[in-house]
């Protein structure tokens, strides 16, 4: 797969399907593949995480490499809770000389929620100043400061957002502030209430950021009602209706039900004006992604031949 394929897909105004992976802590790169290749010619693109949940895995650009040279299109996540800013623009430098072009800019979690709790976080940058930095090496050849880089930096810039169900006064303002910086793209936390999405991209296309910025909504296929009610509960920003919830509970295969309900959130997601695509994470559930995906594009298949 090509370098340049979620970018080119996106602009083709193509319904894009991305998906993510956490980098396995071994210095097997198999054990990496292992994780990846069922994404293959499936997803559009591969998110690599960076030090997940405050975690050590194998470091992300040795990752991200790897994936690329056996044919995915990686999207490197660069976080900015590890590293100062001399570290974070070495790796900028690093994945562009590597051919890396997908870079999201996220802040990180804190180190209490990993396993090394003592471990001292660093957020030299925050994400905007780090989105700018990266977009200063690609449109300037400069960083931040007027030091020159070399060579050429073809980035495609994503950030994160949180979407919401908007009060009447809400103003998209943190959006705005990563278009400035230099998102391009942008990759969302879970949010599996159609409706919310509705109203939140319709909010955003008031504000033109839709013509700006390149959605993708965050779904997940659930493993279980258990499971919907552990990251509603744990990960921030998450929205998961108790309807879904309860819909799982009344499921005799609970695993299966939450295939069917990922599948039919991509159907309606589609239909948005302003969504460009979805991104699917998977907590403890990595196996289902590609499958969902197989299933959700044959579905459209059948409907555009029967159309």
């Amino acid at each position: 797969m090509s370098s340049v394929a979620l970018e080119r897909r996106l602009r083709a105004g193509e319904f894009v399907i991305t998906a993510e992976i956490t980098p396995p802590l071994s210095a097997d790169p198999q054990d990496l593949l292992d994780v990846a290749l069922p994404l293959r010619g499936v997803a559009d693109a591969v998110n690599v995480t960076d030090g997940a949940s405050a975690r050590a895995h194998l470091d992300v650009l040795t990752a991200a490499a790897i994936l690329q040279r056996s044919g995915l299109d990686p999207v490197v996540q660069l976080t900015c809770r590890d590293r100062n800013r001399i570290a974070l623009q070495s790796m900028l430098v690093g994945a562009a000389v590597q051919g890396l072009r997908n870079i999201l800019i996220l802040r990180g979690d804190n180190p209490e929620a990993g396993d090394q709790p003592d471990a001292k976080p660093v957020f030299d940058l925050d994400s905007n100043t780090l989105l700018a930095t990266a977009a200063a090496i690609r449109d300037r050849g400069e960083l931040p400061h007027g030091r020159p880089v070399g060579g050429k930096a073809e980035f495609f810039l994503g950030a994160a957002d949180t979407p919401i169900d908007p009060p009447a006064d809400w103003k998209p303002e943190g959006l705005k502030r990563k278009l400035k910086a230099g998102a391009q793209f942008v990759q969302t936390q879970f949010c599996l209430d159609p409706g919310v999405v509705r109203r939140y991209i319709e909010r955003l296309r008031e504000y033109q950021l839709t013509e700006q910025l390149f959605m993708l909504i965050g779904l997940a296929p659930l493993a279980s009602a258990r499971s919907a009610r552990w990251i509603r509960k744990h990960l921030y920003g998450s929205v998961i209706p108790e309807a879904l919830i309860e819909r799982l509970e009344a499921a005799a295969d609970q695993k299966l039900e939450g295939h069917r309900i990922c599948i039919e959130l991509m159907q309606q997601m589609q239909q948005i004006p302003g969504v460009a695509g979805v991104h699917l994470m998977a907590p403890l559930n990595t196996g289902a992604v590609p499958q969902v995906i197989s299933e959700f594009r044959a579905g459209a298949s059948s409907t555009r031949r029967a159309s």
